[in-house]
């Protein structure tokens, strides 16, 4: 009875928190373009000012996260993230001027950009700042009031955004919701003007139908297993570098890292040898190097050793990449895998790693690759390694995939001017730069009309001269 009553008191809690936000922004329909300027330019200079502090809940939160992963992945991307919304800011909020028949001259069309209402937001663990502010920023540049509900996996890192705009912000316009799932269970059925969900397909599904009684616009950014095609013509050790480079950042807890790699079957064993030095130099030691992140608590760290067993009991062939020949200790960095002899039974082909594995499948040619990747669900990201321009425009033409890199890993998911987001599985919707703004934006169509018109020719009783008129407009 405890447990239920305090999830009622949750609740309400919640719904309070949320008409509060409401009713700000029922006083303040829509901000101007300067008092926007201003929050996202007051969110930039605490970032910077704050960004020690920052990196120093990431890495308590995992258990050991490398501090420029952290600058990198979280505070330049954030930074340069609301430089462009800065930026492009008088340019997105300008109306749309758009054509009108004649016949309704001398009316007039165009389109108003306003803000949807109140946003919510709720943000991952595996790149906890980054996948919170960018969100918000971005609904804040279109001039909405949010509700964020940062990972309860990563606490420290949620008492830090907390903190962080509620210092930074005037009261009612961003609100964080800290707590765990029972928290985040409520939060997804309030009536939001727009909701945001990053994480898992599995919870994907239960958000778009935890909003949909009260018919909320859901975008979705997922996850899914994003695969590389390696080309017969590529270059076996730069792709090895860029892909060893995407898997090993934030040891594999990314979205867009790659999962699978797809490689002729002649070149195989080339493959997995260049992949492994490739690790050796980005890593030269893996489990006591402050370079190289842990995987974010034991729970996750058991469900990728059960991945491993998993292949074993099944018959594949799992190597460990060791270069330094260290032996395991009480951290949860996890050593890198290769798996060869993968099959589609195995927990490693049907759910996302999330983790530093890395299956590696033998296929005859591009074509054979290319039916692999579309007889699953579109991946979230697709890598494509050649030289050769006809084989690039045959995979990027003949797949489906919410975003692309060719002869490169993941960089795509952070160009402002790229919109990101899934498509089928791996989601719904996008944000970053225009695309993001618009996301969060209401676009109302406007028509004006003078009092004198031609309108009254269309109007009853009908006659020989609303058939001339309706034979004109409908000529052959």
């Amino acid at each position: 009875m405890g447990d239920v009553a305090m999830i009622e008191r949750e609740d309400v809690d919640l719904a309070s928190r949320f008409q509060a936000l409401r009713a700000a922004y029922a006083r303040h329909r829509c901000p101007d373009r300067a008092e926007r300027l201003g929050w996202l330019k007051a969110l930039r200079a605490a970032l910077v000012a704050r960004q020690a502090e920052l990196v120093a809940a990431i890495d308590a939160d995992f258990g050991g996260r490398a501090a420029m992963e952290t600058r990198a992945a979280e505070v330049l991307v954030v930074a340069h993230g609301i430089d462009a919304m800065i930026a492009g800011l008088p340019k997105w909020m300008a109306g749309e001027v758009r054509s009108l028949p004649w016949y309704l001259l001398p009316a007039s069309g165009h389109v108003v950009r306003q803000p949807k209402g109140v946003i919510g937001v709720v943000a991952p663990w595996n790149y906890p700042f980054q996948l919170s502010m960018l969100p918000v920023a971005m609904a804040l540049a279109a001039g909405n009031r949010v509700m964020l509900k940062p990972s309860e996996i990563t606490p420290r890192t949620a008492a830090f955004l907390a903190d962080l705009f509620s210092k930074v912000l005037p009261k009612g316009v961003v609100d964080v919701v800290e707590g765990g799932p029972d928290v985040g269970a409520a939060f997804v059925a309030l009536p939001f003007d727009h909701l945001v969900f990053t994480g898992s397909t599995s919870l994907g599904r239960k958000v778009m139908a935890a909003a949909a009684p009260n018919l909320v616009p859901v975008t979705l950014e997922l996850g899914g297993k994003s695969p590389v095609i390696v080309a017969p013509d590529a270059s076996l050790e730069h792709a090895a570098e860029r892909i060893a480079y995407g898997k090993m950042l934030n040891a594999g807890q990314t979205c867009v890292a790659p999962d699978t790699v797809l490689v002729p079957e002649a070149q195989v064993d080339a493959f997995v040898r260049c992949y492994r030095e490739a690790v050796g130099r980005l890593y030269p030691r893996l489990l006591d190097n402050a370079d190289y992140t842990a995987i974010v608590n034991d729970r996750h760290r058991a469900r990728l050793q059960s991945m491993l067993e998993d292949a074993r009991a099944k018959g594949a062939q799992v190597t460990t990449i060791n270069p330094a020949g260290e032996t395991a200790g009480a951290t949860r960095r996890m050593l890198p895998t290769v798996i060869l002899g993968v099959t589609d039974d195995m927990l490693v082909s049907q759910d996302e790693i999330f983790g530093p594995i890395l299956p590696i499948i033998p296929v005859r040619d591009v074509d054979a690759a290319m039916d692999w990747v579309n007889a699953r669900p579109r991946p979230l990201a697709l890598y494509i390694f050649s030289g050769d321009r006809r084989v690039v425009d045959k995979v990027t033409q003949g797949t489906t995939a919410g975003g692309m890199c060719v002869n490169e890993t993941m960089i795509h998911a952070i160009i402002d001017d790229l919109p990101f987001g899934g498509i089928g599985a791996s989601g719904m919707g996008n944000y970053h730069g225009e695309d993001g703004f618009l996301t969060f934006t209401h676009r109302k169509s406007v028509l004006r009309q003078a009092r004198l018109n031609g309108m009254g020719l269309f109007a009853p009783p009908f006659g020989p001269r609303m058939q001339r008129l309706l034979d004109l407009l409908v000529r052959p």
